[in-house]
């Protein structure tokens, strides 16, 4: 107990430094819709493996602000790559910090991110529109929104320690220099493999992603060894 107060403190003191967006003031947000989670592959040292969000088909995750007037007052993720939130291993030892402790808000903000770096790098495509006007204070707001949403449901047990952690976290400033970076589009875009993968363990996944990403409407057939395992879904 003693060792995670210890490093819990550390962590706390070396996040906040830079950080203005208070959790506990953040309004509620909402959720609707359906995801999924699959794993697509080996990861590197850091990680347990590749993993894909995948919209269902049928239902789509939705986010939305308290405030309709807010940038990113809707916000609809499409297909993309996620580690569930950075959060480092030494801080998962936490209640509410590992990984995916709080996944679809994790979601909605890997969907900001992904399309900041792609609108950085000159992408124009639509599909960036709900978020084109997004600061980057406004993405910690928007993942606090999100975190209170789902517990508001229920989803997970209110706990301000690690939900005002990660909120911190995502308004350091490691996260503005993530957030600036440059030249990231690229290994962003889900590889045509992946979502050929994702196509054959739930199909109809791939339209709106082909459209997108501008792949061929056909796809490959995915041998049994490369197709994505669905490894979490989560309704609201």
């Amino acid at each position: 107990m003693f060792i995670r107060i210890v490093v819990w403190l550390f962590l706390s003191v070396a996040l906040s430094a830079c950080a203005s967006v208070d959790y506990s003031k953040l309004p509620t947000g909402s959720f609707a819709g359906s995801l999924f989670v699959m794993w697509v592959g080996e990861g590197g040292s850091s990680g347990d493996g590749r993993f894909l969000f995948v919209p269902d088909p049928g239902d789509p995750l939705i986010f939305r602000r308290s405030d309709p007037q807010r940038p990113g007052s809707v916000i609809r993720p499409g297909l993309m790559y996620t580690d569930g939130g950075s959060i480092p291993k030494i801080a998962q030892v936490f209640n509410g910090l590992s990984p995916w402790g709080y996944a679809p808000a994790y979601m909605i903000h890997d969907w900001i991110f992904t399309a900041r770096h792609c609108i950085v790098d000159g992408e124009d495509n639509a599909r960036f529109d709900q978020v084109r006007g997004v600061t980057f204070r406004d993405s910690a707001e928007i993942l606090g929104e999100a975190i209170h949403a789902l517990i508001a449901e229920k989803r997970v047990q209110s706990n301000d320690l690690a939900a005002g952690a990660v909120t911190t976290a995502v308004d350091s400033f490691v996260a503005k220099r993530l957030w600036d970076e440059t030249g990231a589009c690229k290994d962003l875009i889900v590889k045509p493999e992946d979502v050929a993968a994702a196509e054959a363990a739930i199909p109809g996944s791939s339209r709106l992603t082909r459209r997108s990403f501008r792949l061929p409407q056909e796809t490959a057939p995915v041998a049994t060894r490369q197709r994505a395992m669905i490894i979490s879904q989560i309704r609201f």
